[in-house]
């Protein structure tokens, strides 16, 4: 009796398994991780950064806030590291493109020794407007790498506020 009473605890602990996978490409990708370990097509690949991780952004795209008020449109974009006189914004009715690059270079040379580092970055972004804007009187501001549009709409929008049920 002892040991029907273990067999039964041991079979209410296991782990349920779905009748069939939600997804069936993500049923192949664990399986095939199951057999292969990552990166095991390039065994001989040496632990260098990739591309995306060189550039003078660090691989990511730098962050932008777009704010939507009554009567005009505001877009805060974080540039690090650029400078003004790198920067390019244009603008139309409905969106906003921004560009910008970065360029460092440093050298150090004591007798013998000679160390020179050279980076390069550039970004670009577009982003949708949610309401037309007047392109003419748009006002930017560029600051400790905070770029700051004020877009002025066209029409102003009424906001109404609804009642949650």
């Amino acid at each position: 009796m002892a040991k029907e009473n273990k067999k039964e605890s041991k079979q209410e602990l296991q782990q349920a398994q779905p009748a069939r996978p939600l997804n069936p490409f993500e049923e192949m990708e664990r399986l095939f991780g199951s057999f292969y370990p990552r990166g095991w097509l390039r065994p001989f690949q040496q632990e260098w950064p990739a591309w995306g991780e060189m550039d003078a952004f660090g691989g990511k795209t730098p962050s932008a806030d777009l704010i939507d008020r009554d009567d005009e449109i505001i877009v805060k974009a974080e540039l690090p590291g650029v400078d003004k006189k790198d920067l390019d914004v244009s603008v139309t009715k409905n969106t906003v493109s921004i560009k910008g690059s970065t360029s460092h270079e440093e050298k150090e040379e004591k007798g013998d020794y000679y160390r020179s580092e050279i980076s390069r970055g550039e970004y670009a972004r577009t982003l949708a407007l949610p309401a037309e804007v007047d392109e003419e009187n748009v006002k930017a501001t560029f600051k400790n790498g905070i770029l700051e549009l004020k877009l002025p709409k066209l029409k102003q929008s009424k906001r109404k506020t609804v009642k949650v049920d």
